[in-house]
C-alpha cells in the first residue's frame, strides 16, 4: 500500500465511525520488545541500527496481518510524510525524528503498526474504536506470539522483557485510552478528576501523548507501572477507571443540560457561528471550537454523523496534514487560513444547532469502582 492510499483511506477509529464512542474515541495497546545481544537503538550507530532493521523489517512485512500493508523505511519519507503519520498516531513523534535505520509497517485498516528502531528496537500498537481494550490487546498479542517464534526477544526470567526505559520493563506493555471530556471542563471538575486518577497510579497526558497538551478537550489515561503485574491485571484496573471517568462525563453533560441549558445552548450556538463562518483559525482555538460542536452531537443539538464530522476534522486540520492538503510547505498565519477553510466547507451542510429536550437519566458509577473524587454540586 502507497502513502498516498494510506491517507486516502483512514482507519474507522479515527472517523469515529463506531456506536459508542461519544466520552472514549480510541483504546491503544503498546508493546515494547529489543532483540537480545545488539545495542538499543539510541546507543547503537547508524551501521548497527541498519543491521538490526534489515533483521526486523522483513519479518514484520511478512505477517499474515500486515499483507497488502504499508511498509516504509522511514529515511525514505520526507518530514511533512513523516508528520502526517504522527499525526495520525501510527507511528510516534521520536520516530519521525530519528534518522537512517528507522522503519514502520502498518497494517491495510491502520488498526496495527509497528514501529522499527524507535526508543526499542520494536514498538508495536494497535488501536481500536471506543472501549475495547481487550480487543486491542488480543490483536497485539496474537503478532507478538509470532514474532517471538522468529526474533530472538530480551527477557529475564526475573524482570520480564528488557527495555530502552526502565519504566517499561515487566510487560512492556502500555494501555491507554483517548476520552472527549468537554463537560468536566466547562464543569470545572477536570483537574479534580484527573488528580484522583493520577493518586491510583494512572497517568494523564494530551493529544500525543507525553509532554503534549490536551487539545479539544481530548486526555490520554494510560497505566504507568508494567512490571509486576500481568497484562490482563492491568487492562482490568485501566477499564474499571476509564469507565468511571466516562460515567462522571456523561453525568456533568446531563447536569449541564439540566441546570444550565442556556449557557450550554448559547456555546454550542457561538462554536457553530465561529466554525461556519471565520476565516482564520490556529490549531488550539479550532479544536476548542470543534470539541464543543461533537458534546453538542452527543447531545441531540445536531443531526446524526456530526460527531463522525467532528472526528474526521480533528484529524484533517493538523499542521502535517494541512500542507498535505496544499501540496506544498506552508507558514503558520496561511495553514490558519486553509484551516479555517476546510471547517467552513465541511460544515456548509449542517445545519445550526436545534433546541432540544433532556431525555437523559443521571447514571451513578458502581460502588466498588468508585474514583475517589466526587463531582462538584455547584
Amino acid at each position: 500500500m502507497r502513502f498516498s492510499t494510506l491517507v486516502k483511506h483512514p482507519a474507522d477509529w479515527m472517523t469515529g465511525k463506531s456506536k459508542d464512542n461519544s466520552v472514549v474515541i480510541t483504546s491503544r495497546i503498546r508493546l515494547a520488545r529489543n532483540l537480545s545481544g545488539v545495542s538499543y537503538p539510541g546507543w547503537a550507530k547508524k551501521a548497527e541500527r541498519k543491521s538490526i532493521s534489515d533483521m526486523i523489517f522483513p519479518v514484520v512485512k511478512d505477517l499474515p496481518e500486515m499483507v497488502k500493508g504499508f511498509a516504509q523505511d522511514l529515511s525514505e519519507l520526507d518530514s511533512l510524510k513523516k508528520q502526517v503519520l504522527v499525526e495520525r498516531h501510527l507511528i510516534s513523534r521520536e520516530q519521525a525524528a530519528r534518522g537512517e535505520g528507522c522503519a514502520a509497517v502498518v497494517n491495510r485498516k491502520q488498526s496495527l503498526s509497528l514501529m522499527v528502531n524507535e526508543e526499542d528496537h520494536l514498538r508495536m500498537q494497535s488501536i481500536s474504536a471506543g472501549l475495547r481494550l481487550r480487543d486491542a490487546y488480543d490483536l497485539l498479542d496474537g503478532v507478538d506470539k509470532q514474532l517471538e517464534t522468529k526474533l530472538n526477544y530480551a527477557y529475564n526470567t526475573k524482570l520480564g522483557y528488557l527495555t530502552a526505559c526502565p519504566t517499561n520493563l515487566g510487560t512492556g506493555m502500555r494501555a491507554s485510552a483517548m476520552l472527549h471530556l468537554p463537560a468536566l471542563v466547562l464543569s470545572d471538575q477536570i483537574g479534580q478528576v484527573l488528580q484522583a486518577v493520577g493518586k491510583i497510579g494512572l497517568a494523564v497526558r494530551g493529544l500525543f501523548g507525553e509532554g503534549t497538551e490536551s487539545l479539544g478537550d481530548l486526555f490520554q489515561i494510560s497505566n504507568q507501572s508494567t512490571l509486576g503485574e500481568s497484562e490482563e491485571v492491568i487492562i482490568s484496573r485501566l477499564e474499571r477507571v476509564i469507565q468511571q471517568v466516562a460515567s462522571h462525563e456523561k453525568n456533568a453533560r446531563i447536569k449541564m443540560m439540566e441546570e444550565e441549558p442556556d449557557l450550554l445552548t448559547d456555546k454550542i450556538g457561538r462554536a457553530y457561528g465561529q466554525l461556519r463562518y471565520a476565516h482564520m483559525f490556529d490549531s488550539k482555538e479550532a479544536f476548542t471550537h470543534i470539541s464543543i460542536i461533537r458534546l453538542g452531537a452527543d447531545l441531540g443539538y445536531f443531526p446524526e454523523g456530526t460527531m463522525q464530522l467532528c472526528d474526521s476534522l480533528m484529524m484533517e486540520i493538523q499542521p502535517a496534514h494541512l500542507q498535505l492538503y496544499a501540496g506544498k510547505e506552508l507558514e503558520p498565519e496561511k495553514r490558519d487560513v486553509i484551516r479555517a477553510e476546510i471547517i467552513r466547507d465541511r460544515l456548509q451542510n449542517t445545519k445550526p444547532p436545534a433546541n432540544v429536550i433532556l431525555n437523559k437519566e443521571v447514571t451513578s458509577p458502581d460502588a466498588g469502582d468508585e474514583l475517589p473524587i466526587e463531582p462538584s454540586t455547584e
